[in-house]
């Protein structure tokens, strides 16, 4: 027993007595009033005892919890097993792998006006500009359309696994332009479309990404979905990638775009078993980046009586140069025969079918440059010009095949809020066909987008 214990078993003890005494010894006090008194007198002294005793013990205490309260906190025990990690600050975590979501929402609107002929409302070209859809030779209704849309908000969604042989990462992407599942009468309900969808392990990417053959830096910024789409490399497709250091190699989708002979609607071939092959060099540091990147095609076409194939390809010099404080130029400049689809949206074929029933490359080049200038901190200009050029055989192509293409762009961007930016364009393209008639597209836009 402690000190404590024994003082209070005292005090009890001393308290108790002294009841008995007082209760015991009340007969012979009736008797004896001097003996009463002298009792009485004994009684409180041993009461006066017990006080002082008492406030002892109080003060003894109060002193012991204070000299506990200055003590430090003894150390938690260790837990039985580890805590789970926690989730990190861009994502979660499910099992061993870590989640990200991110995207944004995107508000437009569009006022188009077409020189020559229309664009059909549910037209892709009416969300964004696709050179090679400017019609040519019609006649319009002399007035412009207006489109609000927000078909291209996009969102996606990667991981990274760790694993013994090292990370696995992955990123699926979407959007909802193009869709054909919606129109704007009631609802404008559309469906969500693949972009992207990849996995990657080392120095292997397998899955559809943007082509190898484009370096997508070179893009210029724009309140639109895209523009200088006319002189650009433009490309998403499956793929099978190999990256080490500086170097580039990939196999990708070899679909062949035709021009039946005479000219006439395209012909999306499909055909031929050997892929198209990429070789790309990247060099990058702080004064911005440059890619240069080499392809080679196998074009095939295929019919009951036809069965023909000839080489494409093309190289490509892309990049963006840093001028200081947010500022830069994006740049890409592109030649080749039968590379078609990869540039200008396939405003002009991969190949054209010739009176014998062979294929003929038909030869492009292309650019565009963009100027992105800040103002200040949220504010900035973009100015920029496109083209592409076709050098075809009329004989085959006919005098209805796209000769050029090309457009001009400005534009004023703002960051209103944090990850929030509006901005104003002003785009104008023109399409020529080889007999030299040209069609015009001129379009406004204004656009609101939140990043998250």
């Amino acid at each position: 027993m402690n000190g404590h214990g024994v003082r209070k078993s005292r005090l009890f003890t001393s308290v108790a007595c002294a009841a008995a005494t007082l209760f015991l010894s009340t007969p012979a006090l009736a008797d004896a009033t001097d003996d009463l008194e002298a009792r009485i007198a004994a009684l409180e002294s041993m009461i006066g005892e017990l006080r002082g005793e008492l406030q002892a013990v109080r003060a003894e205490q109060a002193a012991t919890a204070d000299t506990i309260e200055r003590l430090p906190a003894a150390a938690p025990a260790p837990a039985a097993t580890a805590a789970p990690a926690a989730a990190p600050a861009n994502g979660f975590q499910v099992g061993d792998t870590r989640v990200s979501i991110g995207g944004f929402v995107d508000a437009d609107y569009h006022v188009t006006d077409i020189s020559d002929g229309e664009i059909a409302p549910n037209s892709i070209a009416r969300d964004f500009y696709i050179p090679g859809a400017i019609p040519v030779g019609g006649s319009g209704d002399g007035g412009a359309d207006g489109d609000f849309t927000a078909q291209g908000s996009r969102f996606f969604l990667t991981t990274e696994t760790p694993t013994e042989n090292g990370s696995v990462r992955g990123r699926i992407e979407m959007d909802f332009l193009g869709s054909p599942g919606g129109d704007e009468r009631v609802s404008n309900s559309y469906n969500p479309r693949l972009r992207v969808a990849w996995l990657e392990h080392g120095h292997w990417r397998f899955g559809q990404d943007w082509s190898t053959f484009q370096n997508t830096s070179a893009i210029p910024e724009s309140a639109s979905f895209l523009v200088g789409s006319d002189g650009m490399i433009f490309v998403r497709q499956p793929q099978l990638r190999y990256t080490n250091g500086n170097w580039q190699l990939a196999i990708e989708n070899p679909d062949t775009t035709v021009t039946p002979y005479g000219g006439g609607a395209r012909i999306n071939a499909g055909d031929g078993a050997l892929p198209d092959v990429v070789v790309r060099y990247n060099h990058s540091g702080p004064r911005g980046n440059l890619s240069v990147a080499g392809l080679v095609r196998n074009l095939a076409y295929e019919t009951p009586g036809m069965d023909a194939s000839a080489m494409g390809w093309g190289v490509s010099a892309s990049g963006r140069l840093n001028l200081g404080e947010g500022s830069d130029i994006r740049a890409s400049l592109t030649y080749g025969e039968g590379v078609g689809r990869y540039i200008g949206l396939n405003a002009v074929n991969g190949a054209v079918v010739t009176a014998a029933g062979d294929l003929e490359a038909i030869p492009v080049l292309g650019g565009l440059a963009a100027w992105r200038q800040m103002l200040d901190e949220d504010r900035r200009i973009n100015l920029g010009v496109s083209w592409l050029e076709a050098d075809n055989d009329v004989t085959l192509t006919g005098m209805s095949a796209t000769r050029s293409v090309r457009s001009a762009f400005a534009n004023y961007m703002v960051d209103i809020a944090p990850r929030v930016t509006v901005g104003a364009e002003l785009l104008f393209g023109e399409r020529e066909i080889e007999s030299g008639a040209t069609g015009s597209l001129s379009r406004i836009t204004f656009s609101t987008k939140y990043n998250f």
